[in-house]
């Protein structure tokens, strides 16, 4: 009887498709789902501003980290070198840019939306700053959506 048990358990697994020494298939992010590429912690690989030609120009020494969360909140930081750490515009204080907030992602534009809660420089709070992104070779470009801010960022997965 006890072999019979064992038996209908056996082809009830092989009927399920279930596998004893299969671990759990994880679920990947459909192709299309920019979102879930987004999520996660990356580190600044290369920032590219306009140069006195007007042409975009590799950016050295700065150092930073972008996180989006699956909930939908943001936070990004970047450290400028000590030669720029005078350096304060509508985004930099001090040689130091960092904001947080909420982001929605527009995946048909290929926009994603940072709703600035808190900012280093205050004048960016209740912002909201559209980026244009995209991926290409593993990592995340992303740059300004306005077209009098010529910049781009490059990130990387951590």
């Amino acid at each position: 009887m006890a072999a019979r048990a064992w038996w209908m358990v056996a082809v009830a697994v092989a009927l399920s498709g279930a596998s004893l020494a299969q671990p759990a298939k994880t679920k990947e992010p459909a192709a299309g789902a920019d979102k879930e590429k987004l999520i996660g912690a990356w580190h600044l690989v290369s920032m590219k501003e306009p140069a006195a030609d007007g042409k975009l120009h590799d950016v050295a020494d700065r150092t930073g980290t972008l996180i989006y969360t699956r909930d939908g909140h943001m936070s990004v930081q970047i450290m400028y070198p000590k030669s720029e750490a005078a350096l304060s515009n509508n985004y930099v204080l001090n040689g130091y840019e960092a904001s947080f907030g909420s982001y929605e992602v527009n995946e048909k534009a290929h926009t994603v939306t940072h709703h600035v809660m808190g900012s280093l420089t205050r004048q960016l709070v209740g912002k909201d700053l559209t980026r244009v992104y995209r991926f290409s070779e593993g990592r995340l470009i992303i740059q300004s959506a306005r077209p009098d801010e010529h910049w781009s960022v490059t990130w990387k997965h951590y």
